[in-house]
Parts: structure tokens; sequence; C-alpha cells
């Protein structure tokens, strides 16, 4: 995805974006409390936001997605799912897949994220996946586990 918003922007985007498939709407206390910030920053970035026709947003009122921002935070979302799921193949645990796949989504060229994408959709499209990858899978588990063992 071509740039057009500041990895600020997209942690906002992202966050109004989950927070409405939970809810069918946002709160700036809602946002305050996803992006760990003060209510009052939130709103700074939500009329930004708002200008530029990324969300609606009322004072006092709820925050929802243009069709223009909803398709923009998807992807952004998405992507960043990319990152957490190819790091959790790599049996890294849940919170720090988290913490970490926020941190690539926002480092790498778009054509690595397409292949980060094209990898991580074929070993996980269960229907498509031989035999072979879940046997690789389960290997490198069990090699991890005896690493684990043996650093111990």
């Amino acid at each position: 995805m071509e740039r057009i918003l500041s990895r600020r922007m997209e942690d906002y985007m992202r966050s109004i974006y989950e927070i409405v498939e939970r809810k069918g709407f946002a709160r700036i206390k809602d946002i305050a409390k996803d992006l760990d910030l003060k209510p009052s920053t939130v709103v700074e970035m939500v009329r930004k936001l708002h200008r530029d026709g990324f969300v609606h947003y009322e004072k006092y009122g709820g925050v929802t997605l243009t069709p223009r921002g909803r398709e923009i935070a998807r992807a952004i979302k998405e992507r960043h799912d990319v990152f957490k799921k190819f790091l959790e193949l790599l049996l890294v645990p849940e919170d720090i897949a988290l913490k970490d796949s926020h941190i690539l989504e926002h480092q790498l060229d778009p054509k690595t994220v397409l292949q980060f994408t094209r990898f991580v959709k074929f070993i996980t499209e269960a229907s498509e996946r031989p035999r072979f990858i879940g046997r690789w899978i389960e290997q490198f588990r069990e090699y991890c586990r005896r690493e684990e063992e043996r650093s111990t």
C-alpha cells in the first residue's frame, strides 16, 4: 500500500477499525484506551482524520470510518495481522508477536509485505496446504522445544 498516512495515523485508523468492528462505532475514550493516550490527544488526531476524509466525527459523538477510511484501515489491519501470524508461526509468544508485528507493519517495503502475505497465506491455508508443510511446522516446533531444553 502506498504510504498516504503517517505511522501514527495508521495506528489510529487500525484502532478505530478494530473498535468499530467490535462495537459498531468508536468513542474518543475507546480509542484513547486502545492506544494508551490522553483523550485530548486523540481528539486532535481524529479531527485531522475527519478533515482528511478518513473518518466521520462529531464532538461528543462516535467516530466511524468513511468508505475510503474503512478500505485503508482494513488494508492496514490485514498487513498487521499477516506479520502477527508470521511471528506466531515462528512460535513467538502472542504478546511479543503483537508488539513486534506493530513495528514490522511500518518498516518494510510494500514488495516485502506482499511476499510475507503470500508466504503466510501459503503456509496457513489448510485446504491447499500440503501435508509436508504441516509436518514441517511440527518439526520446527519440536526443534524449538529441544533447543529450549538444551539452553536451560
